[in-house]
């Protein structure tokens, strides 16, 4: 493991508290639940809130909008708000986003590539608790 690596870790991992280090926070929002899926999502191309909401299923129009506003506060996600009426507001990715998006994405890709080791992992697991 190269030293930048480790310190990282040391970094995470020694944070503590409400006194989280911001690498923390930032891996926290990339890797929500919503966070991942929005990312993803933007990485084929901008959407409109109502689009982006059918694309990614079953998130509420509340947790959507938090969503969007912390990856937009991170600098991962331009929200484009048109001066029309209706008001037409477009979300994509900004070029720090992509990259972010990208690994995210990386990331679900190797867990889908692995996800019968992982249920074969559980089962073990479970049988030796039983």
């Amino acid at each position: 493991m190269a030293a930048t690596e480790t310190a990282l870790g040391d970094r995470l991992r020694l944070a503590g508290g409400d006194a989280m280090c911001p690498q923390r926070g930032a891996l926290e929002h990339l890797t929500s639940r919503w966070g991942t899926l929005v990312l993803i999502a933007l990485l084929d191309r901008p959407y409109r809130f109502s689009e982006l909401r059918r694309e990614i299923g079953r998130v509420s129009e509340k947790m959507l909008t938090q969503t969007l506003q912390t990856l937009e506060r991170d600098g991962m996600v331009h929200r484009d708000a048109k001066p029309v009426i209706p008001p037409r507001v477009d979300y994509s990715l900004t070029d720090l986003g992509r990259e972010a998006a990208e690994q995210v994405r990386a990331l679900a890709c190797w867990t889908d590539l692995r996800m019968a080791a992982i249920e074969k992992a559980r089962q073990e697991y479970d049988a030796a608790k039983a």
